[in-house]
């Protein structure tokens, strides 16, 4: 038996998360991908719209990460998935300086974000967890 999902987490004998990660960030880029035509939408404030990701992709991306164990591969990967979704979500920026418009580094992205990157939520959720346990 090489791979099986139990209570919505696909389990294998190597107890690798690689398989399962790969399948949230799968599922919250195909969340995104339903809910674009409203993160697209001009008249939506970003602040609703980054508000929106952090209730539902960042919650599905979440989901039981506090029994997780996380490599550097794996949150590279997290990263950059979150990375991905806000700046599709703050869009472009124009750099007078240069005179063109431009992608926001991942610096800005963050202090744009004002809030805990996934990383740091995931570590948030595990000592929160720690306590009931």
């Amino acid at each position: 038996m090489e791979n099986f999902k139990f209570l919505g987490v696909i389990l294998n004998e190597g107890s690798n998360n690689q398989i399962y990660l790969q399948e949230r960030i799968n599922n919250a880029n195909k969340t995104y991908f339903m809910l674009q035509t409203f993160f697209k939408n001009k008249s939506i404030s970003k602040k609703l719209k980054l508000r929106l990701k952090n209730t539902i992709i960042n919650k599905m991306l979440t989901y039981a990460s506090e029994t997780w164990t996380l490599t550097n591969r794996d949150i590279k990967a997290m990263n950059i998935s979150e990375r991905k979704v806000t700046r599709r979500i703050l869009g472009p920026v124009y750099d007078n300086e240069k005179e063109n418009w431009r992608i926001l580094t991942n610096k800005e992205i963050y202090s744009r974000a004002g809030k805990p990157t996934i990383i740091e939520t995931i570590r948030l959720n595990r000592v929160c967890w720690l306590g009931h346990i």
